[in-house]
Parts: structure tokens; C-alpha cells; sequence
């Protein structure tokens, strides 16, 4: 076998394993109980508490969050307040558009192009392309959030930060509305 098709093979094998590992699939949560209605949980303020984690699993930052959503016709508006354990403040509005059937285009500041979320029963799955800033400069990564809906009106966000592919770190966030 010639190295350039050796290399084909090798590069179809990873390729399938990567695409059998997948993702979460939405449609196991569509009957899962409580039902998670974005429009109604971010009207009105909510309380949130979450951390940041290295690659390793190593917590670099906590903070928390005060939201406050409104929503006119199908249009929303989302302002999260940030407090990070290390005193640094952050604000970031999230506009939101319910574009029907369980679906929204959301968009921030932050946000490169126009991010997708899609509900799924007690579930909602959002993906965006958010432009970082470090402190070397900005940087585009990935973020794959899922958020399921808990009694007593909690929910739980866990995202996915990657670039090229990889997980560089993740986000994990407890919410209650008030």
C-alpha cells in the first residue's frame, strides 16, 4: 500500500470514530418532564451560580449572575449581570428571536454571526461562535450549550468551549428563577 493511501485510510478511520463518538441527541428529552419554555423562564429576573473549567477539570473562575429577560412579540432581551469571585464585573445582553417551531436566533456583542438554539421538551440546545477576549487578544471559539429544565424552577447549563475541535474548557451554571 502506497503511503498517501495509508494515509487516506488512517485519515477516514479517525474521521469515523470521531463522528460515532457525536454529541447529545435533543430527541431523548422531548417527553422528559418538566417542560423548559425559554420565553417563559427569562421573563423576569433570574439567579444563576457557575464555574469555569480548564480542560483538566480544574475550576479557574466562579461567578454569578443576575438576569432580568423581557420579551416583546418574538423578540427577547436578555441582560446578564456577571460578578466573577475575583471582582471583575460583566455585562452581556443576549437578543433573542423566536423564529418558531422550538427555535431562536440569538445574538450579542460577543456573538460572531447569529447563534442557533433549539428546544427539545425539557431541554434546549444552543450553539454560537463567541469572540473571546484574552488577555494575548481575541480569539473565536466554539460553544456547545445544553440546558435542562429541573423542578422547582432551576435549570442546568452546561456548555462546550472548543477551538478546532478540541475542548478547551467547560461551563457549568445552576439557575433559579425568581
Amino acid at each position: 500500500m502506497t503511503r498517501s493511501l495509508k494515509n487516506l485510510m488512517l485519515t477516514i478511520t479517525f474521521t469515523l470514530l470521531l463522528s460515532a463518538c457525536g454529541g447529545i441527541d435533543g430527541q431523548k428529552y422531548v417527553d422528559q418532564q418538566p417542560p423548559f419554555d425559554l420565553r417563559e423562564y427569562f421573563t423576569g429576573p433570574v439567579k444563576a451560580w457557575g464555574m469555569i473549567q480548564d480542560r483538566s477539570g480544574n475550576v479557574i473562575r466562579k461567578f454569578d449572575i443576575d438576569l432580568v429577560g423581557t420579551w416583546d412579540g418574538n423578540e427577547g432581551e436578555l441582560v446578564e449581570d456577571f460578578r466573577y469571585y475575583d471582582g471583575e464585573t460583566q455585562r452581556r445582553v443576549l437578543r433573542l428571536s423566536d423564529i418558531g417551531n422550538g427555535q431562536y436566533e440569538v445574538r450579542a456583542d460577543d456573538i460572531v454571526d447569529v447563534g442557533q438554539a433549539m428546544s427539545f421538551g425539557n431541554a434546549m440546545n444552543l450553539n454560537y461562535t463567541m469572540a473571546l477576549t484574552l488577555d494575548s487578544g481575541t480569539v473565536n471559539v466554539d460553544l456547545e450549550d445544553w440546558i435542562w429544565a429541573m423542578n422547582d424552577g432551576v435549570i442546568i447549563n452546561r456548555a462546550d468551549i472548543k477551538k478546532f475541535g478540541i475542548t478547551v474548557a467547560e461551563i457549568t451554571i445552576f439557575m433559579k428563577k425568581e
